[in-house]
């Protein structure tokens, strides 16, 4: 039986969604298998790893920033990042929507991955490097945001995991079904039982008070009942002014 989760290395410009949007790429030209969506996503321009599920549980787990999977990003940017820029994305970086969370930034080796089409565009003397970078949040485009507001633009951006899944072995365009591990089963577990819970306790209250408002409804007290009601005679006799 085929697993409820698949891991699909994106394209660059290719949308995270299957639904059509103008002539861009979408998942359905890669993808078919119904009733597969993403957990979280990926930015139009951004590349990597996407994971797609059928379980509505297991989707919100792998998106929702509670649960806190770290999403570590390969990023080439402008420049050679410096050890100043490394730091200041370790402690966390101010920006528009808040300061950012403290992230592992660490510079690294250009990486052996896929030609990108097209290509990115260098500017003439002025180098790029590439920085490995780890979050646990996901604030919008924020990994270029971070590396803008310290001074080093990205140039390309490659998810390259989420938690404990990668692209290692998954080539650009591909997908594959992977097994949840039993941390991420066990976090799916405890997110349902809360679920539960919280619908139990919602339903208690639905009901209790709509016995009160029962009881409520049915008891006439001092008269209440009777007094709302209109107690003087109908006139018989029809008024003759104008």
């Amino acid at each position: 039986m085929p697993s409820n989760l698949i891991l699909f290395n994106k394209p660059f410009r290719v949308l995270s969604q299957f639904s059509a949007e103008g002539d861009k790429s979408t998942l359905a030209q890669y993808i078919e298998i119904p009733e597969f969506y993403p957990a979280g996503r990926l930015d139009f321009d951004s590349e990597g790893l996407l994971l797609l599920t059928n379980q509505g549980a297991l989707q919100h787990v792998i998106a929702s920033p509670d649960f806190k999977l770290p999403k570590t990003y390969w990023v080439q940017v402008e420049g050679e990042i410096s050890l100043e820029a490394l730091e200041k994305l370790r402690q966390g970086v101010e920006l528009k929507d808040g300061l950012t969370k403290p992230a592992q930034a660490e510079r690294m080796a250009e990486p052996d991955v896929w030609e990108r089409v097209p290509p990115v565009r260098h500017r003439e003397n002025i180098p790029t490097s590439w920085l490995s970078l780890q979050i646990r949040e996901g604030k919008n485009r924020q990994v270029r945001r971070m590396t803008a507001a310290v001074g080093f633009p990205t140039l390309r951006l490659i998810r390259y995991a989420i938690g404990p899944y990668t692209l290692e072995n998954t080539i650009v365009g591909q997908w594959n079904f992977i097994e949840p591990t039993d941390n991420l089963l066990k976090e799916v577990n405890q997110f349902e039982e809360q679920r539960k819970r919280k619908a139990a306790s919602s339903n208690r209250r639905s009901t209790g008070q709509k016995r009160q408002l029962g009881s409520k409804g049915n008891k006439i007290s001092h008269g209440e009942g009777v007094a709302r009601r209109n107690t003087r005679p109908k006139s018989t006799s029809r008024s003759h002014r104008k």
